[in-house]
């Protein structure tokens, strides 16, 4: 996900994805501790993309 792509959706997609990305990352955590997880990189990814929408919700919080 990209940060052009977050910023082009509304403010309920962004929570909406948000929370979808924090199911995802508590899942891969969950497959991480259980060692069923294959691909750890997934997790990095998860992680950046939650801040990534964490960073443009703020921005127009702050614009707002």
């Amino acid at each position: 996900m990209k940060v052009k792509d977050i910023r082009a959706m509304d403010a309920e997609a962004r929570k909406k994805e948000l929370l979808e990305r924090l199911r995802e990352q508590f899942n891969l955590r969950m497959q991480h501790a259980t060692g069923q997880l294959g691909n750890t990189a997934n997790l990095r990814k998860v992680r950046r993309d939650i801040a990534r929408l964490r960073t443009v919700m703020n921005e127009t919080k702050v614009k707002a």
